[in-house]
């Protein structure tokens, strides 16, 4: 195995010293790969994209208008923005891991498995995997909601809740975006993103039940008609998101121009923030770098 190790980051120890076990999950999945497992990998990747997560969000401030959603709406946006200030504020910037397909692009072994998957591209770093983070987050919150329900049925399919999570984790490493060691540390962000999430929300909630004006202002109920729209909006955030990843990646994505210390496949930015730098486009990672660099001496 080749790889391109940037120097000076916790990310290329963690290269290093996992090199053997990542590749060798990479191997294995390279091993099953075919166009049904792609289909199916692309479809379980999107219940964890920041469009979803972020959508998932919106509906959890939704549901804390409703009694019988309030505890698990409430629940959901703590998780979420624990699991994000984790994930994306805190240990990414520390890690600094650089994405598989950038170090490992002088492998041609990965290099082919990284193409029959679809090439599919991120535009930050990799440590650990957010989408692993905001599927565990979600699924740990459905999952103790349901799990300490009264409702009757609510227990019976609880177990869908991690299951779905273990397979966005999956789908990840098939994809060839991220380490299996993003993965599992995805894994551990979200369960604790989770948990805190539901025992805060537990805590608060018993806070507003003795407050007699919020109780006013928040009595209704879900009814019929509101699980169905429920279940609709799911769908439709769900197609948004799985729409955005098939839409994703390909030989002929745009991606970033930056080839000073490895020629970096990550997806280009292409916003008003991210203006081309001498006509090229860059990613968010490196857009700043490049900009500082065709700015000195001006």
């Amino acid at each position: 195995m080749t790889s391109i190790l940037l120097a000076g980051t916790i990310g290329s120890q963690l290269d290093a010293i996992f090199a053997d076990f990542d590749y060798a999950v990479f191997s294995f999945m390279g091993s099953i790969q075919d166009q049904f497992l792609t289909l199916v990998a692309k479809c379980l990747t999107a219940l964890g994209s920041t469009i979803f997560v972020s959508l998932i969000a919106v509906v959890g401030l939704v549901f804390l208008i409703f009694k019988r959603t309030r505890k698990v709406g409430l629940a959901l946006v703590i998780a979420i923005v624990i699991g994000t200030l984790i994930t994306n504020i805190i240990v990414k910037p520390m890690f600094l891991r650089v994405r598989p397909y950038n170090t490992l692009q002088s492998d041609l072994q990965y290099w082919s498995w990284y193409v029959g998957a679809g090439m599919l591209s991120e535009s930050d770093y990799c440590f650990p995997s957010g989408h692993t983070t905001g599927a565990t987050e979600i699924a740990m919150v459905l999952l103790l909601c349901h799990a300490t329900s009264k409702r009757k049925g609510a227990k019976a399919f609880c177990w869908i809740f991690p299951l779905a999570a273990i397979g966005v984790g999956a789908s990840r490493i098939y994809l060839m975006v991220h380490y299996a060691t993003d993965v599992l540390a995805g894994f551990i962000v979200g369960i604790i993103a989770g948990v805190v999430g539901f025992l805060l929300s537990s805590l608060i909630l018993k806070g507003w039940s003795s407050n007699e004006d919020i109780q006013v202002l928040m009595k209704t109920n879900v009814r019929p008609a509101g699980i169905l729209a429920i279940i609709l909006a799911f769908c439709l955030i769900y197609s948004f998101s799985l729409i955005h990843v098939f839409k994703s990646g390909g030989a002929d994505a745009l991606r970033c121009a930056y080839d000073i210390e490895y020629a970096c496949q990550n997806e280009a930015a292409t916003g008003h923030k991210y203006p081309p730098i001498n006509g090229e486009y860059y990613c968010k990672l490196h857009w700043s770098e490049m900009y500082a660099l065709d700015n000195i001496g001006k």
